[in-house]
């Protein structure tokens, strides 16, 4: 039975899967794993060279040369330690992958679109990873900054288990789990392996199930049977929608976060079952756990948060989603959908504030 090919994420990153990304991350996972034995010490470094020569492999010295090259100027920037002009690069460099000229020329260094979206793409979630370490150096002491070199950033930007498409690690998380040193056993990982790949395999057998019976994206293409269907019908082609994406996404995410479990680091939670939840707030927080944590971290504390007036809360989560609506693509439609986020996050959070006064809860 023919798959439904209107899904461009699924059927992109399984092509490439098949074709060399899974090679390339068994072979990460066998330097990972002799490294731990005979070199704990130096691992660090040993997964760094496999991950540039795994880019300079899959992206051709070109798309290398701009990986390496965003990470310089980001690190250079990061040197006055000003968090405002290190989010100033860091917008100024994910904008260039919107300037036309500048992508038609990367256009021309390959032979298929899918080599230039594979950069598109890497060099995207570059972004965040270059962003997460210089801000990181901005806020640490001079006493800190050996931890913060620039071979640092080397390591952990071209770490190849989340090169591609993550999941996001914020470099606190990933230096100091990085360098903390633990008994290495290798029947533990070997279980730890086997029930991750059998999971996974799971995971990957219902997508495709779904892909080849379910027909949901090819169903929303076309206008013809969204207008004749019921509103029940339209609730439950978005409900199989989201169930999609959401079991899509414990193949793409899980894959890297079982590859980060054998290095000895913890991976970002796995996405909650979208059933499961009931508010956008509780959306945000528990599907692409990585992303938010980062959002937190880097975008709404610094403004104030929950912790600041009203105005301020408003302020911070409007910027939070800004940044999400751009860093995806910036569309017209992006900035809807962050826009719908954003108010249904400050109606819960305000519902919440007003449920909170001791008037009301008497009355309750």
């Amino acid at each position: 039975m023919p798959q439904d090919p209107m899904d461009f994420e699924w059927s992109y990153w399984i092509e490439w899967g098949r074709e060399r990304i899974l090679w390339l991350l068994a072979g990460h996972l066998l330097v990972s794993q002799v490294s731990r034995i005979l070199v704990e010490k130096y691992k660090p470094w040993c997964l760094m060279v496999y991950g540039m020569a795994a880019c300079w492999l899959l992206l051709g010295i070109k798309g290398f040369a701009v990986i390496l090259l965003h990470a310089a100027i980001s690190f250079a920037v990061a040197q006055f330690q000003l968090s405002l002009l290190t989010w100033l690069c860091s917008l100024i460099l994910l904008s260039t992958l919107r300037i036309p000229a500048v992508e038609e020329t990367k256009r021309k260094w390959y032979d298929t679109e899918n080599e230039y979206y594979l950069l598109l793409f890497t060099v995207s979630v570059r972004c965040l990873f270059c962003t997460s370490f210089s801000l990181e150096y901005c806020w640490h002491a001079p006493t800190q900054k050996s931890s913060h070199s620039f071979p640092w950033m080397l390591a952990y930007v071209f770490y190849y288990p989340t090169f591609h498409n993550g999941p996001l690690v914020n470099f606190d998380e990933f230096s100091k789990q990085m360098r903390r040193q633990e008994a290495f056993s290798v029947k533990t990982n070997l279980s730890i392996l086997i029930v991750g790949i059998i999971r996974i395999f799971f995971w990957w057998c219902l997508a495709e199930l779904m892909i080849h019976l379910m027909y949901i994206h090819a169903l929303y293409s076309s206008s013809l049977p969204l207008e004749s269907a019921s509103y029940w019908a339209l609730g439950g082609l978005a409900l199989a929608q989201v169930l999609f994406f959401y079991v899509k996404y414990l193949v793409l995410y899980g894959v890297p976060g079982l590859l980060l479990r054998m290095d000895g680091l913890k991976p970002p939670a796995l996405p909650c079952c979208v059933s499961l939840m009931h508010s956008f707030t509780e959306m945000w927080r528990s599907f692409d756990v990585g992303l938010h944590r980062f959002l937190v971290r880097y975008i709404y504390v610094p403004m104030g948060g929950s912790q600041s007036s009203l105005l301020g809360t408003l302020l911070s989560t409007a910027l939070t989603f800004a940044f999400v609506s751009y860093w995806h693509g910036g569309q017209s439609y992006l900035w809807y959908w962050g826009a719908l986020n954003w108010l249904g996050v400050i109606v819960e959070n305000g519902t919440k504030r007003i449920f909170s006064i001791s008037l009301i809860q008497d009355l309750i």
